[in-house]
């Protein structure tokens, strides 16, 4: 089986190209979907997230609030760094339970935003890196989640940068055109891996 980390900066298009690979019945985790579920239903992982902002609140409808916690963790390096090492490690053993399951499968994917940031590269076979221009991810991410600018960068800014990256991937996909331009490249790349 090949193992594919398909990663990428912050609103690149990586949600929109989990499903165009999932339409070629590949099956796809998302390290966000992963983190979803566990600031929602683990009780232990809720409780070392809370003890990291012993007075912020950051709940909603008694649940973990990520737009909250994002909020104090972009402004706060040392916090940030504190979720992300209790996060990391709950991610890295779903995704290999999810491999393991996967085994008899030509390929799985993994799709990880922050797979060079966590040092993760040797989880997988193959890196397929989604690029998109920061002036375009910046739009999106505004739109998206109706972040002001400044708040918008500094997310991107907590990123490592594109440009580190593109040389420890194996394939890019550039998205800063239309859908279908996205998927003739996903196509290419499938082609390319001959995993179907």
């Amino acid at each position: 089986m090949i193992k594919i980390g398909l990663t990428g900066n912050i609103a690149s298009g990586k949600t929109f190209s989990e499903n165009i690979f999932k339409s070629y019945g590949i099956n796809v985790i998302s390290a966000d979907d992963i983190v979803h579920d566990l600031l929602k239903n683990d009780k232990n992982v809720i409780k070392k997230v809370t003890n990291i902002f012993p007075k912020a609140d950051i709940f909603e409808n008694n649940l973990l609030s990520r737009k909250k916690i994002a909020k104090i963790v972009f402004n706060s390096k040392d916090l940030r760094k504190k979720l992300e090492k209790i996060l990391h490690k709950e991610v890295i053993e779903k995704i290999n339970d999810f491999f393991e399951k996967n085994k008899n499968e030509n390929t799985a994917i993994a799709s990880v935003p922050l797979l060079f940031e966590a040092k993760l590269q040797n989880m997988f076979d193959v890196i397929i890196f989604i690029q998109a221009n920061e002036n375009i991810r910046l739009k999106r991410l505004m739109n998206r989640n109706n972040y002001s600018k400044e708040f918008a960068k500094k997310i991107m800014d907590a990123q490592m940068n594109e440009d580190l990256k593109l040389p420890l991937s194996n394939f890019i996909i550039e998205n800063n055109q239309d859908e279908a331009y996205l998927k003739k490249q996903i196509h290419e790349i499938i082609k390319n891996l001959n995993i179907l």
